[in-house]
């Protein structure tokens, strides 16, 4: 095997399963250190130890908008509460970092970032250099997307209204003491409003899909769900309608928010457009955290990759809780051909003990 890269997104690594106290981090996402490290460890045997081996990472590696600040959710995101946020992560998962610092001394190893809107806060070149020097190698960063030998791979939140931020405008600047990250609504209100709710209930953001859960609550969990839409009414309109130098909105981006809203993101037909690109064969998104394989027309496809995170489903065909390890292969087989890609799901070995986590 001469050259193969490796496509994973959506791990959400937050500040480890525990914190400094012993306690349990009730918003730590990524349990799977250790599955990453055999994982890495197995593309650098036999047939793949003289391999040319790039690793992508497709958005939200990083759970940089769910980590907390000094033990406070703040969405005035400036470089130092970013870079005291990424030196918490990369504290918080040793066998995740070293483990890519081990695969990176390899000169044919290589590591692609693109930015997610979890972990828009390596846009700051001070968090990438950090992040580098973690790893002990240069990254090479996308802020969008990244296009390679007919492979097109991009985290997916650009295609939703709520989750859509300006390349063109990354931070914001007027009338602030110094600049902050330019979030989307989404972010803010993943911090202002979901925290409050993952504390409740831990598997509130992890529920497929959507519509079921809000169903499921408002028989099961009443209280709660009718005082959390209210809630939900409120803050909408209150930072929906409002002005804020800290963030940036506008009347036509309001109401693609609530177009959406009634839909969980499906990033097919976004797919099939950039497949109408004659040079794309292949596209693959994350975002969803639903792992997908559609064959869209002669010789073209589409993957998601889904998430390492725990799910769970109330849809009959997939009912309870699951964890698959996907991530996309990019194989070339042939010099003189177009890589063949798969979508494939991690395996390894099973452990002998680990932490019972309650969710």
């Amino acid at each position: 095997m001469k050259k193969i890269k490796l496509v994973m997104s959506d791990f959400h690594l937050g500040r480890g399963r525990r914190l400094k106290d012993g306690s349990i981090n009730a918003l730590e996402d990524f349990f799977w250190d250790y599955k990453f490290r055999e994982f890495i460890e197995f593309h650098t045997k036999p047939p793949y130890d003289d391999a040319e081996i790039e690793l992508i990472f497709n958005g939200d590696m990083l759970n940089l908008i769910l980590t907390d600040y000094h033990g406070h959710f703040t969405v005035i995101l400036t470089e130092a509460v970013s870079l005291f946020k990424l030196h918490a992560i990369i504290e918080g998962h040793p066998v995740f970092f070293k483990t890519l610092r081990e695969f990176l001394k390899h000169p044919k190893h290589s590591l692609t970032y693109i930015i997610g809107n979890h972990d828009q806060e390596m846009l700051w070149e001070k968090a990438r250099h950090v992040f580098e020097d973690t790893v002990g190698a240069r990254v090479n960063w996308q802020n969008t997307h990244y296009q390679v030998d007919g492979v097109h791979i991009e985290h997916g939140h650009q295609y939703e209204a709520v989750n859509r931020f300006d390349p063109t405008q990354p931070f914001l600047t007027k009338n602030l003491p110094e600049p902050i990250i330019n979030l989307p609504w989404g972010s803010l209100f993943a911090v202002q409003f979901i925290i409050k709710l993952k504390m409740l209930r831990p598997m509130i953001d992890k529920v497929r899909p959507f519509r079921q859960m809000i169903l499921w609550c408002l028989v099961h969990d009443t209280w709660f769900a009718i005082t959390n839409i209210c809630r939900l009414i409120v803050y909408f309109l209150s930072t929906r309608f409002t002005k804020n130098r800290y963030r940036q909105s506008s009347l036509k981006t309001t109401f693609r928010i609530l177009r959406e809203t009634s839909v969980y993101p499906d990033l097919t037909d976004a797919a099939k457009r950039i497949l109408r690109t004659p040079e794309v064969h292949t596209v693959i998104f994350g975002h969803t955290h639903v792992h997908k394989h559609l064959q869209i027309g002669d010789g073209k496809q589409y993957i998601n990759l889904g998430t390492w995170n725990e799910t769970l489903s109330l849809d009959l065909s997939t009912y309870g809780k699951y964890t698959k390890l996907t991530y996309a292969r990019i194989e070339y087989p042939d010099a003189e051909k177009a890589p063949v890609v798969y979508l494939r799901h991690w395996i390894g070995h099973v452990p002998v003990e680990d932490d019972a986590v309650v969710a």
